[in-house]
């Protein structure tokens, strides 16, 4: 193949009109940066420096400079939210809204703006009203986001389960746990109203939304053993052994209580037993040990806590094993009995009170399992077991 001399009288032309191209870009960018009042990038840079009062005086400056620009506003607003002055964030939406002449879509980002001011300050029913009425496609998904954030908060399952749902299908991202426990919510409702049937219904659809919900179990038990059908109870709690067997020290309990009922404790204790040499839940321990103290003495209740002591030392079956030490020498009045009470004293003393439920998402720490966060309201975001703080 020939070389082809015209190239290179071409490559010059293509290196000039290349240049030209760059400069006309420079200057456009130059052109809008000088348009820009001086106090914007005053404001960046307090930004950058987390300087978020002079931040806003900043952009409080840049606004009175340029009354058109939406982005300046919009970034004033934002800045005013999180700094919790929600109050001056909604006015200065509103007053978009009512003084200027906005293009549609320019409203309908003013207005996902003033929502967000609503629900960060608590009102839910004017963000509700505003979100509701983001029907355009570029703002749906947050705003049913922001919904179902409201209608969990104002505990409106239905409707929780509704934005749940059609957020999954326009995101790609499911929602099977939420919308298993929005069910379950629902169901202690029907239950609070005396209502078994409802509630029955309720928990299998929690089920049919997430297979591996627990928490519908637990309470499908517990509707079984308040009609006094324990044998049932038992064989639905058992299913969360192949659910999450990291929740059985949460049923363990009831478990005993039902085998009670139909005087089988020494079949609840075996079952129990099985579980703690499965999955060595500290939980379970706890429990299986204030049963056998019960069922089947101190003498029992001791040679537990040892032959778990040598397996795991912990100070907690420390204490259960120095506990049950004391009351057999109590009974039998051996010497040393106020030797073992003043060890199991020292045991609590330096156990205190530090176990807890720490929240993955946020870190709240809580004395007891909750399915919700308290805090930042994540479910199943608190660990089945407790952990020493």
């Amino acid at each position: 193949m020939e070389f082809e001399f015209w190239w290179l009288l071409a490559l010059p032309l293509f290196f000039s009109l290349g240049w030209l191209a760059a400069r006309v870009d420079l200057k456009q960018l130059l052109a809008e940066s000088s348009a820009l009042p001086a106090a914007y990038f005053k404001g960046l840079n307090f930004l950058i420096t987390n300087q978020h009062d002079k931040a806003i005086e900043a952009f409080s400056e840049a606004v009175q400079a340029n009354t058109d620009s939406l982005e300046l506003h919009f970034a004033l607003g934002s800045l005013f939210r999180r700094r919790g002055e929600v109050d001056r964030a909604i006015h200065l939406h509103l007053n978009l809204l009512e003084k200027k002449e906005l293009e549609p879509q320019q409203k309908l980002a003013v207005t996902a703006e003033l929502a967000q001011d609503y629900l960060k300050a608590g009102l839910l029913d004017r963000a509700e009203e505003l979100f509701e009425s983001l029907n355009d496609d570029r703002y749906r998904q947050p705003a049913l986001r922001a919904l179902l954030e409201i209608y969990v908060r104002e505990r409106e399952w239905e409707r929780a389960i509704k934005a749940a749902t059609e957020l999954e299908r326009l995101s790609g991202v499911s929602f099977r746990v939420e919308v298993s426990h929005y069910y379950c919510e629902m169901a202690v409702k029907s239950k609070l109203a005396n209502d078994s049937h409802t509630a029955r219904f309720e928990l299998e659809q929690a089920l049919n939304a997430n297979k591996n919900c627990v928490r519908a179990n637990v309470l499908l038990g517990d509707l079984e053993a308040e009609a006094g059908a324990h044998k049932t109870a038992i064989s639905t709690w058992k299913r969360i052994e192949f659910q999450q067997p990291e929740y059985l020290g949460l049923i363990a309990p009831k478990l005993l209580s039902s085998f009670r009922t139909l005087n089988q404790a020494n079949e609840g204790l075996s079952l129990l037993q099985t579980y703690l040499q499965t999955y060595k839940l500290p939980s379970l321990l706890n429990v299986l040990y204030e049963a056998t103290l019960v069922e089947e003495g101190a003498t029992s209740a001791a040679k537990l806590a040892r032959d778990e002591l040598i397996k795991k030392p912990s100070l907690n079956t420390l204490d259960q094993l120095l506990q049950a030490r004391a009351i057999v020498e109590t009974d039998n009045k051996t010497a040393g009995q106020q030797d073992t009470q003043l060890m199991q004293q020292a045991v609590r003393h330096a156990i205190g009170n530090r176990t807890a439920y720490h929240c993955e998402h946020c870190g709240f720490k809580a004395k007891y399992h909750h399915w919700q966060c308290p805090a930042c309201n994540a479910w199943e975001a608190l660990p089945a077991e407790p952990s020493t703080v």
